[in-house]
């Protein structure tokens, strides 16, 4: 009896317990309107934080491009003397249902005297309007992790993607691939070309073949180039210099690339040249230790795309890259635009600033080049342009 008495008083207490948790759901289960912007604390102001770094001012863009390419990325590759394509088409039969024929280029050129030659892959929409492009520098040829194609063609863009390491090495080797053509002992000097500059490099060799071979199918005044983490950075350096880019697109790419140098988190000057010192020019290693006394910061990189445009993608978890330096970079450079920075305050998850000829948005989630990031890029480039007549 005993026994039974204490069941019953045990199931009373935890059906009142229940009913003090759990009130009617109509009064505790938050509106739509609840978790809007009025309930969140107000932005943080980013001009005060962005006046704590110090950077210099911006300078006229061939002064900028000239720091740069002296101090972190060493001078540009020559342009080859000579240039050829062979082209390979429907080199995957029934591609996307048929909605795109997908082709195998190989780019055949000279540098400095030396052959040379990549591999890229296009994927082109089916139809008979000109077409939007990404030039994708990507870390394998073709559709993979980072490049959804079908999705890509869906949104009526063409994209172009070759293997970074294809172009050089991701080593400190400069005896194959185009680093063999410029430099043939394997020596550089201080401000020779790093492996980001060769990614870039040939970045612009595909436009070329876009230009020259793709007029009649493609939008060339919708021209973009894009690239995630140190892609991303070469894909910055492409766009700073080669003006054929109307759209640049920097994915994750943090220290040495869209994030400022100055106060910044994560990876800084001495990690990233201490773990990569061939992605740069010899000079870059300098400053280790030593942003607050350079003559420049990245702001300077996003700037030298002025008047056209780029967007700059972070992801939240993306410690190493340091989102909050992405976005201050953004609001430094905005003078250079004729239509600059758009943007309230601090990021959240999920913000997109889409309105200014440079842009920025984050995400959740870690460092990746998602589906997600693919549609914001497009967005913009259909935010900021005029379809083809």
């Amino acid at each position: 009896m005993k026994r039974l008495s204490l069941l019953l008083l045990t199931f009373v207490m935890l059906f009142s317990l229940c009913a003090c948790a759990a009130p009617n759901s109509a009064e505790t289960t938050p509106s739509t309107t609840d978790a809007t912007e009025a309930t969140l604390p107000p932005r943080a102001e980013l001009q005060p934080m962005l006046d704590k770094r110090k950077v210099p001012e911006l300078k006229s863009r061939e002064e900028m491009l000239d720091i740069l390419q002296k101090e972190v990325y060493g001078y540009m590759p020559p342009e080859p003397t000579e240039l050829t394509f062979e082209t390979e088409y429907d080199v995957v039969s029934t591609y996307a249902a048929g909605k795109a024929r997908i082709r195998e280029v190989t780019v055949n050129c000279k540098v400095n005297g030396n052959p040379f030659s990549f591999k890229f892959r296009g994927v082109v929409p089916n139809g008979t309007e000109k077409v939007p492009f990404i030039i994708h520098i990507g870390m394998a040829i073709g559709e993979h992790r980072y490049q959804p194609n079908e999705e890509i063609v869906d949104n009526g863009f063409a994209v172009f993607n070759f293997n970074y390491t294809a172009v050089a090495s991701d080593d400190k080797d400069f005896t194959k691939g185009l680093a063999a053509c410029l430099y043939p002992d394997g020596e550089r000097g201080d401000t020779d070309a790093g492996k980001i500059a060769m990614w870039a490099w040939a970045a612009s060799r595909v436009m070329d073949y876009c230009q020259q071979e793709m007029g009649h199918k493609l939008d060339l005044n919708r021209g973009g180039v894009a690239g995630h983490s140190r892609c991303g950075k070469a894909a910055l350096l492409a766009g700073a210099t080669d003006t054929r880019f109307q759209y640049v697109y920097s994915n994750d790419s943090g220290s040495t690339g869209a994030a400022l140098a100055r106060l910044k988190m994560g990876e800084d000057v001495k990690r990233i040249t201490s773990l990569f010192p061939y992605w740069f020019c010899k000079n870059y290693k300098q400053y280790a230790l030593k942003e607050t006394e350079m003559p420049f910061d990245q702001h300077y990189l996003l700037a030298c795309i002025a008047p056209r445009h780029v967007l700059v993608g972070s992801a939240y978890l993306d410690e190493n890259a340091d989102p909050i330096s992405e976005q201050l970079a953004c609001l430094a450079a905005s003078p250079a635009f004729e239509n600059g920075f758009v943007c309230d305050g601090a990021a959240r998850v999920g913000d997109e600033f889409l309105e200014g000829d440079i842009g920025y948005h984050m995400r959740a989630g870690k460092h990746y080049f998602s589906r997600e990031d693919w549609q914001k890029l497009m967005k913009f480039i259909n935010l900021h342009s005029t379809p083809a007549k």
